[in-house]
């Protein structure tokens, strides 16, 4: 009986243990950590040809969903814009459609023709993507709210008049769900228009 017992308080003391060692990991759930700078998303952008941190590198946003008012975009009107992308937060849920500059010319209605400047930055990286002013030509978009580009677009740019400059935030639902070239799954798509 003795041994029975002896075994019994070893299996129990390891067990215990365990439980112990498995209370002390990291969590899985993010940070609520909100008292951290904004980086420009501009100045994080890489040079053609690099590769970008990987998925598994980048930290998940964690914190209160960001406000409007958090996305910084700094440029003169009619120049490339810099946007500056919150951190200590996460997107909110739903498009974000935020007026930075109204315009005061034609408003884009459904089934308008645009020429549109913009530059794309994701939220998690805080990189510019892309930017139609790096080319020197606006983007041609044709039948909008029905045109051939992401549901952030067609929805986003309903209302903005010629002249004006506008924040889209895209939730991934309405970008690129399952990822676009080196754009991860999920990711919130940050454009100025």
């Amino acid at each position: 009986m003795r041994t029975v017992g002896r075994t019994a308080l070893a299996i129990v003391s390891l067990l215990s243990a365990g439980l112990a060692l498995t209370a002390c990991t990291a969590s899985d759930r993010p940070s609520t950590q909100t008292n951290t700078p904004s980086a420009t998303a501009q100045q994080q952008a890489e040079p053609t040809g690099q590769t970008g941190t990987s998925e598994a590198e980048l930290a998940e946003p964690s914190g209160p969903p960001c406000e409007v008012s958090q996305y910084g975009v700094t440029g003169a009107p009619g120049e490339k814009p810099t946007i500056t992308v919150p951190t200590g937060c996460t997107p909110q849920d739903g498009l974000v459609v935020s007026d930075v500059t109204e315009g005061t010319g034609a408003e884009i209605k459904q089934g308008s023709t645009a020429s549109l400047h913009y530059v794309l930055a994701t939220f998690r990286d805080q990189r510019t993507r892309e930017a139609s002013w790096d080319g020197g030509q606006p983007f041609e978009l044709t039948n909008i709210g029905q045109a051939s580009v992401i549901k952030g677009w067609n929805e986003g740019l309903i209302g903005l008049k010629e002249g004006g400059r506008r924040l889209l935030v895209v939730p991934s639902d309405k970008g690129y769900p399952n990822g676009q070239g080196d754009i991860q799954p999920g990711e919130t798509l940050i454009f100025v228009v």
